[in-house]
């Protein structure tokens, strides 16, 4: 049973209709429930914190049930970085598996040189970086500090390995009950073609467009599911 490296969010531009965006906080411990279809397989802590202009973030998932009995490794992601006008700036990211250091993957964003450097298995490739690049984790905050707007999302980000163009379709969503709490969302849908894997993300519009769920649907049916389970933010 394998568990997808990645759950993909991404920054918008400004001038959006939805609704207006209150001051990010200083902190927030997540918590995440993450299923195979119907079966509860992993649990995922994720915190942010700012100081001054900086910020950082950690994700950690760690495998439940029968998954934790096969494959009892835990993920560790960590990102950091600058907090500007346009939001979160990530520097570094990281993520590294408890037992197989050979899945273990980094990144380093040069702003000042436009390059980033993806670090996999003791191999260095740098390439261009596009601007507003976010990382997998940091993607997931950036839209706290961005209105949304109603309509296609483009965007680039890294997961370590490599670098990649993303695209969405926004609109508002319905609302969405959680063991979290019950949220108003927009609602991200990548839009695939025949045969390609299909990528569902709710936002929650009171709580600093967090995601509250996202679904992950392969080519042959199958669901990795995470849902908001408890949140706690600090202004």
């Amino acid at each position: 049973m394998k568990i997808l490296p990645h759950l993909l969010v991404a920054w918008l531009a400004l001038c959006a209709p939805f609704t207006a965006l209150a001051a990010p906080p200083a902190s927030i411990h997540a918590v995440y429930d993450l299923y195979k279809d119907s079966i509860r397989i992993g649990k995922i802590e994720e915190s942010y914190t700012r100081d001054g202009d900086r910020y950082t973030l950690t994700s950690t998932t760690t495998p439940v049930g029968l998954l934790a009995l096969f494959k009892p490794e835990k993920v560790f992601v960590r990102s950091s970085g600058l907090i500007g006008k346009s939001g979160l700036q990530p520097l570094q990211f990281n993520h590294r598996r408890e037992n197989d250091a050979s899945k273990d993957s980094s990144a380093e964003l040069d702003w000042k040189n436009g390059k980033i450097v993806l670090i996999h298995q003791s191999q260095r490739e740098t390439a261009e970086l596009p601007p507003s690049t976010q990382d997998r984790l940091s993607a997931m905050y950036q839209f706290m500090f961005l209105p949304l707007k109603d309509g296609p999302l483009d965007f680039a980000m890294t997961n370590g390995h490599k670098l990649d163009s993303y695209h969405y379709a926004v609109a508002r969503g319905t609302s969405i009950d959680t063991p979290a709490g019950k949220f108003g969302t927009l609602y991200l849908d990548s839009q695939p073609k025949p045969g390609e894997r299909r990528t569902e993300i709710w936002l929650a519009r009171q709580h600093h467009h967090l995601p509250c769920k996202m679904v992950i649907t392969e080519s042959n049916g199958d669901r990795l599911i995470q849902v908001l389970s408890k949140i706690s933010v600090k202004p």
